[in-house]
């Protein structure tokens, strides 16, 4: 094998599990939601997103085994890698906080699942876009779900409104790391193996703004801030929900239920 084939194998497995591991991660948070909703009807809401998070992190983590060739499967890949190998984005595994905030970060991120989604489905990876063309209808309810509830205390009660301008404020920044450009997603888009992210930043922008609008938020000023997570470079949040999430598989290892 070449040089030049083993960089384009790597760039294709880091690909695939960034949007991997931003599903997983944001799944592990959202379950943290479960039996404390606000209603039961958004408890088993958030639930169920989690649940289709996760399940869709399953899929990729087994197709990103099967490239790596390492003979580690999903579970392996999902519970059995140290920090420093995730590659989340950072504002999946940034705490929920209150229902609000989680609503709009579901919102910002479904957006971006979205048109990921959409052109996933082209991918010359035909596993991917099999795992897309069934992923995006998850997404589509996720973003239909986020935005409604983003809408609803966003232009609600001067309480839920700041609220809700003060989650924006924080999470905003965050969503400058979709669309931040690395070798990987060079050599992906290359190969036909997707996008990009920074060939998706106008089609969100335009899936977004005007949800952020209808409910009279304020969208903050770009600044020089850039998370990166993707790359594995995680926040001081990371470790601490890897623990809990990894406990049971690192206490017994191998175990079957």
């Amino acid at each position: 094998m070449t040089t030049t084939a083993t960089a384009a194998d790597a760039a294709h497995l880091d690909y695939v599990l960034r949007i991997a591991d931003s599903a997983l991660i944001l799944g592990q948070r959202l379950a943290e939601w479960c039996g404390h909703g606000p209603v039961i009807e958004e408890d088993i809401a958030l639930t169920n997103t989690a649940l289709d998070l996760i399940g869709q992190a399953r899929l990729l983590l087994t197709h990103a085994g099967h490239l790596e060739g390492k003979g580690r499967g999903e579970d392996a890949l999902a519970f059995l890698r140290a920090e420093p190998e995730y590659r989340s984005l950072t504002i999946c595994e940034l705490p929920n906080e209150d229902f609000g905030r989680t609503c709009l970060r579901n919102c910002l991120f479904a957006a971006f699942q979205m048109q990921l989604w959409q052109a996933l489905a082209s991918s010359s990876d035909a596993q991917l876009a099999a795992i897309a063309g069934k992923s995006i209808k998850e997404a589509r309810y996720h973003l239909q779900h986020a935005s409604d509830w983003t809408v609803r205390l966003g232009d609600g009660t001067e309480e839920s409104h700041g609220r809700m301008q003060r989650a924006l404020d924080y999470l905003w920044p965050y969503t400058a790391e979709f669309f931040s450009p690395t070798a990987t997603d060079q050599q992906a888009e290359a190969a036909g193996i997707g996008p990009a992210g920074s060939s998706l930043a106008a089609a969100w922008e335009e899936s977004v703004v005007p949800v952020l609008e209808v409910a009279t938020l304020k969208v903050p000023a770009r600044t020089p801030f850039l998370s990166r997570g993707k790359e594995g470079r995680h926040s001081e949040h990371m470790g601490h929900l890897l623990a809990e999430m990894q406990y049971l598989q690192r206490a017994h290892p191998g175990g079957t239920w």
